[in-house]
């Protein structure tokens, strides 16, 4: 009897360690039926008591609530989203997930411009993550790296519904009869500008090389500390090299022509690299620009036109305290510039055609992943979490899925209820109206990138993990080559990454 007493005591002890050792898990309601052995007792001589009957009786307990531990799976996930508030958002999709699926997702904060060294890295040591939020500019050259795993991609993809999703974003990512990577959201590289001083100076809007120069010029005033125009011009900067890639396209300046031969040695190279240098260097700030300070100069009225995406709309409406308008008339109504401003998609070059610059970003599962989970993560992903991930910073998020084969629009009109902001929040149409977003929305449907049409995905991820260009562009500007020159150096070292991705 004791023995039985004994073995019942070790049982709970044990199942009470085994709860506390796993942690958190879902309660459940369940029986318990326990046999519990009643020793009954009788008293002898009113000296000594002793046991003379055991008796056996069966209780059932009633319903009880008890924490039964659900072993669960952990995939860890990459994102360039590295602003506090956005991660934040991000996380709570990651918790609403894992409430429902019993799969944790670790996230993991990467820079995009470290994005190629520690995918490189990762790679070397093992431990790449199983789903990566990258750009496009990667996307290509990964799958043909053998980092990202295509089949998992498309199984996805057809999944969901092939139909409902932007089918430029996917044609760009076409892989081995499949895709190499899911399209999330993307956005139209702008031409932002002061439509008050134009006005007041009777200047056309921004549209071709020749109106952004005189523009520039009729504006620039170095000594009161305005200029013409602020862009990017920090050497080893992706976002150089996506501002100069605008300028380029819009001058019918192409990375390779369709037989996948590098031709950024032509005429209309030349005069993109020496228009935006001069541009810069006559109507610019002195010193090299990055994402931070080209903004920053425009945030406090000093520029006339800025070369940006528009993940500044918010920011120039002053809905984000960390970068907030400065601009002597800002003091007042820190909407200014929003209510002042305005945007242009598309320019042209004297030697081409209008043009934009766009950027899709993509969720790639990789080859070292949990292929199930990552699956369901990025099925919940385009689903339940999709307007939650678009509303992290809808300004620069247009949905490249656009509904589901029930409701084809219903992410593309999700996206316009959607508020923008950070401290502060407003819904983008109420901000810039519908002739914004109407552009926002026509040019998703058109942007332009070196490379991709002509199939040439894996030279653009090499040639900006590598950044030539705009190391090149950085000479011209600082005056130690010129534009011709230039041009000669990056056909030269584009045709080396372009020899060495043949070689492998």
């Amino acid at each position: 009897m004791k023995r039985l007493f004994a073995v019942f005591a070790i049982l709970v002890v044990l199942s009470l360690l085994a709860a506390q050792c796993a942690g958190p898990a879902p309660v459940q309601t369940v029986v318990v039926t326990k046999e519990v052995e009643k020793v009954v007792t009788q008293e002898v001589e009113k000296v000594v008591t002793k046991e003379v009957e055991v008796e056996k009786e069966v209780v059932v307990t009633k319903e009880v609530e008890v924490e039964v531990p659900v072993v669960g799976e952990t995939i860890q996930f990459w994102s360039t989203e590295t602003q506090p508030a956005r991660a934040k958002k991000t996380q709570e999709i990651l918790d609403r997930f894992e409430e429902q699926t019993g799969i944790h997702v670790e996230l993991i904060l990467t820079d995009e411009d470290a994005l190629p060294e520690l995918t490189t890295a990762a790679v070397a040591a093992g431990t790449l993550p199983d789903v990566i939020f990258h750009p496009l500019d990667f996307t290509l050259g990964w799958a043909g790296q053998g980092i990202l795993d295509a089949e998992a991609a498309t199984d996805v993809i057809e999944s969901l519904g092939k139909d409902t999703f932007a089918q430029g974003a996917l044609n760009m990512v076409a892989f081995d009869g499949g895709y190499a990577a899911v399209p999330t959201d993307g956005w139209g590289q702008l031409i932002i500008y002061r439509a008050d001083w134009f006005n007041e100076l009777g200047l056309d809007p921004p549209t071709t090389f020749e109106t952004i120069e005189a523009a520039a010029a009729a504006i620039n005033d170095p000594a009161n500390n305005v200029y013409g125009i602020t862009a990017a011009s920090s050497a080893g900067a992706v976002f150089t090299q996506q501002t100069f890639e605008h300028f380029a396209l819009a001058n019918g300046c192409q990375l390779v022509n369709d037989a996948g031969e590098v031709t950024l040695n032509t005429p209309e190279c030349v005069e993109a690299i020496e228009f935006y240098a001069d541009l810069l260097n006559n109507y610019g700030p002195p010193g090299e620009a990055d994402v931070v300070s080209t903004r920053a100069t425009y945030f406090a009225g000093q520029a006339g036109m800025i070369v940006w995406s528009p993940f500044i709309l918010d920011e120039m409406a002053g809905l984000r305290d960390s970068a907030f308008p400065s601009c002597p008339e800002c003091a007042d109504d820190p909407a200014y510039l929003a209510k002042n401003s305005g945007i242009v998609p598309a320019f042209a070059g004297p030697s081409g055609a209008p043009a934009q610059y766009g950027q899709v970003s993509y969720m790639g599962i990789t080859t070292n992943a949990n292929k199930e989970a990552a699956k369901k993560f990025l099925e919940f992903w385009f689903n339940e979490g999709y307007l939650d991930w678009l509303a992290v910073a809808p300004e620069g998020k247009f949905p490249m899925r656009q509904g589901t084969p029930d409701e084809p629009n219903k992410f593309i009109d999700g996206w316009k209820q959607l508020e923008t902001g950070v401290d502060r929040k407003a819904p983008l149409g109420e901000i810039y109206g519908d002739e914004v977003i109407d552009t926002l929305i026509q040019g998703a449907g058109s942007f332009d990138r070196w490379g991709f049409p002509q199939g040439q995905g894996e030279l653009v991820a090499a040639v900006y993990e590598a950044l030539p260009v705009p190391r090149l562009l950085r000479d011209v500007l600082d005056g130690t080559l010129t534009a011709a020159e230039a041009a000669e150096e990056m056909q030269f070292e584009v045709e080396d990454l372009a020899a060495g991705l043949a070689a492998d």
